[in-house]
């Protein structure tokens, strides 16, 4: 039954934590939600406003591809438009007018980082034609259809009908000639390092490949100590077979490895018109982990089984949020970035609880209680994505947080950015620290003793043998941050990815001290949550009065020269003073002191906005629409959130901003079609303001719904007149976690003029250090 497979594929936490439904019932109720999902949005260049403004370069792409497979799923299936594991360089384009091949891929939705550990497969007609860009087949957009759970596109030079349905660490690829020319599929390791494996076996029907993983950023090049594993199960015998090395083809070979551009090929003996389907199981464990996920997930079931329980899969979860009023195209929106904030993490481990081990070569570990995940783009996902998880998969969400934590206790350090089941010192900050504070914060993970000083030690101290700092362990230039309360620029944190960010790494660090206070408080280490309260201040540090801005400073004190507030600086990270000045989300109240009071505080925030400084298509500055709710202009944030939604997101492939960054930009648009937003992540409320839609119900995982009703905001209502939560008046501009798990009602009654009055007073403001 796919019932019975569904329900083994879900988190152990979310197995006790509920009952599911039957997935045909979900669907019943909540229809099909997964025909509102277009995953070709965002796979061409950005044509929104800020993109056009302040991207360029990688970050004019949103740098997502139209993957099939499950929700968070360890490999994903694709077209391949662009030779693939190469840094900043997604597999898929959609101005590209050929595809070179179909590649089970790892790469992280919406990145600038590097593919890894992938294989191809292209099916051909005539001969073998071994060069990735010579073999590849034109296609058009009117022969191609993009959903979840399923990929399909006509190759016009080689008259072959390819589709494309995976699970999650398995697939099922199905091509179907339209041909009498000879037919062969071609099967390669996609390494830029002249490394890999391929095979065929004449015994089993099988292919056998495995692609090595090496590190980016820290440990350029070097082993990664684990390898992308693939068993392709064939549905004929094999009698016609060989490989290429190079450009040269061999006939009756059945290994090839540790080559540049080395793969297998087979001919098939397959009418035209009849499919041939392929079963792919893969794993970062071993050839035995990805056959036994491949008959666990599969078995003998066919592709169009395959496909329907990827559509049931990702119904049940897009039902998470069921949405009223507004028109197709408007769900097409919320639903598409919905998939899009449930790509990453991906699971690391294989069906049998086996995984390879955080910082460690090819060593294995096996841990059934709970699902190993990888690659997080914390520097990104802090901020919006993993609040959605936690509000909407909680039981998910614990089995991240014990992930990070897995990865910790394997390094000695928890990780700054972990990807590539690697330490990295890619972007700044200390986010892994504030995610798991969030989530304790919420009642998802309840952290041990042990735990608590796993996230001290990095606020603490710094790796005593230099060769662990240099591989990204612990954070830059702590020791420089704890001595003068900021990072001075004489310090230029040469052992990092990205160097200097002074201010910017102080403005991160203080909000993650501050993350940390909250554990402490909630673990009874008063001591612990003054002190790094006390820390959380250092911001005040790097903000000049003088220019109402965060500033470079030096040791001894004095300021930046040449200072442009509007212009990138060195010591700012992706953007520039002005755009980081707002990144104190735990004192919102003390920067509206800093900048002389409420007045002069909406008078910098109303001309950052009318200057056009808002850039959406880069993280460090979400939080900057709804600071208006701390500053007694709630409706400020209604218009700019509205107008965010409006000009940053569109249906076509230039739809997104910028990069999604494992999910974040579409994270921030559920959010805000939701009309809730969490702007201090370890701070567990969320601001008020008026949603996309009439009718928003959450139906979350404990059972319970919260519905959101807003009548007229579909149609253009803006302004929020007054609120009630469960019938009874509300006037406070945010709401609690814990209010929305309880169930129940939030109504806002809409109108066309700005309500001047309500959320406005100082006691309905949402939290912040100082008042």
């Amino acid at each position: 039954m796919i019932l019975a497979r569904v329900l083994a594929y879900l988190p152990l936490f979310l197995m006790t934590a509920c009952h599911s439904p039957s997935y045909d019932a979900v669907e019943e109720e909540h229809g099909n939600l997964t025909a509102f999902v277009n995953p070709l949005i965002g796979t061409g260049d950005a044509t929104t406003p800020s993109s056009k403004k302040f991207g360029g370069g990688n970050s004019s792409h949103a740098q997502v591809i139209p993957g099939v497979g499950f929700p968070f799923g360890m490999t994903q299936w694709t077209p391949q438009t662009r030779v693939s594991e190469a840094h900043c360089l997604a597999p898929y384009y959609y101005a590209d007018a050929k595809i070179q091949g179909f590649p089970g891929t790892h790469w992280m939705s919406g990145s600038c980082t590097q593919d890894y550990g992938s294989m191809t497969i292209m099916p051909l007609s005539g001969k073998v034609i071994p060069d990735v860009k010579e073999r590849a087949s034109s296609f058009s957009h009117e022969r191609e259809t993009a959903k979840a759970n399923y990929y399909q596109v006509f190759l016009d030079d080689y008259k072959v009908n390819a589709e494309l349905t995976a699970e999650n660490h398995s697939s099922v690829l199905r091509f179907t000639w339209m041909t009498d020319s000879a037919k062969y599929i071609l099967f390669n390791p996609n390494s830029d390092e002249g490394q890999g494996f391929v095979e065929v076996d004449t015994v089993k029907n099988e292919i056998r490949c495995y692609n090595p993983v090496h590190r980016i950023y820290q440990g350029l090049g070097e082993p990664a100590g684990f390898n992308g594993w693939f068993i392709v199960k064939l549905p004929e015998k094999i009698t016609d077979f060989g490989v290429w090395k190079g450009d040269s083809v061999l006939s009756g070979v059945t290994t090839v490895k540790d080559e540049k551009n080395i793969g297998v090929w087979i001919k098939l003996s397959q009418p035209a018109g009849d499919p041939v389907s392929l079963k792919i199981g893969a794993s970062f464990t071993s050839f035995a982990a990805a056959e036994d996920n491949l008959e666990m997930e599969i078995g003998d079931h066919d592709f169009d089984y395959v496909r329907k329980e990827g559509r049931q899969i990702w119904n049940h979860v897009l039902q998470r949020v069921d949405v009223g009023g507004g028109t197709d195209e408007d769900k097409e929106k919320f639903y598409t970035a919905l998939y899009h904030s449930m790509l990453l993490p991906r699971q690391f481990s294989d069906d049998g609880g086996t995984f390879p081990k955080f910082d460690k070569q090819y060593q294995i570990e096996t841990d059934k209680t709970f699902v190993y995940y990888g690659d997080f783009s914390m520097w990104d996902t802090f901020r919006a994505e993993h609040p959605l998880l936690d509000l909407l998969q909680p039981g998910r969400s614990y089995d991240m947080m014990k992930s990070l934590l897995e990865k910790g206790y394997s390094g000695g350090w928890l990780p700054i950015f972990p990807a590539w089941n690697n330490y990295t010192s890619e972007m700044i900050g200390d986010h892994a620290v504030a995610t798991l504070a969030d989530a304790a914060m919420k009642g998802i993970i309840d952290l041990t003793d042990d735990d608590y000083e796993l996230l001290r030690k990095n606020a603490m101290e710094t790796p005593a043998d230099s060769a662990d700092y240099v591989n990204g362990k612990g954070r830059r230039a702590l020791t420089s941050y704890l001595k003068y309360g900021y990072i001075p620029l004489e310090d230029e944190v040469k052992d990092a990815y990205h160097h200097r960010e002074q201010v910017s790494r102080t403005l991160e660090y203080a909000y993650d001290d501050f993350a940390l206070s909250q554990v402490a408080g909630l673990l009874g280490e008063k001591k612990d949550q003054n002190l790094f309260r006390q820390r959380s201040m250092n911001y005040k540090n790097v903000f000049d009065p003088t220019v109402k801005s965060v500033r470079g400073r030096h040791a001894d004190g004095s300021w930046s020269k040449d200072f442009d507030r509007e212009k990138s600086a060195s010591f700012i990270s992706e953007g520039t003073p002005w755009q980081y000045t707002w990144f104190v989300p735990q004192d919102i109240g003390g920067l509206i002191k800093l900048m002389g009071g409420e007045a002069a505080f909406n008078q910098q925030l109303d001309e950052f906005f009318a200057k056009g400084q808002y850039w959406h298509g880069n993280e460090p500055g979400h939080q900057i629409p709804f600071l208006y709710n701390y500053s007694g202009e709630p409706w400020k944030t209604q218009e700019h959130v509205a107008e965010i939604r409006h000009n940053e997101y569109s249906n076509g492939p230039g739809g997104l901003s910028g990069n999604d960054d494992a999910g974040q930009i579409s994270a921030w648009y559920v959010f805000s079609c939701m009309g809730l937003y969490q702007v201090c992540p370890s701070v567990p409320e969320y601001v008020i303001f008026t949603p996309a839609f009439d009718k928003i119900t959450l139906n979350l995982e404990n059972g319970n719904k919260f519905t959101i009703l807003a009548p007229g905001a579909s149609s253009g209502k803006l302004y929020i007149q007054s609120v009630k939560l469960n019938g009874k008046k509300y006037h406070k501009n945010y709401i609690r976690h814990s209010d929305i798990l309880k169930g129940g009602v939030l109504e806002m009654k809409l109108g066309d003029k700005p309500n001047k009055k309500w959320g406005t007073a100082p006691e309905d403001r949402p939290f912040s250090l100082e008042r």
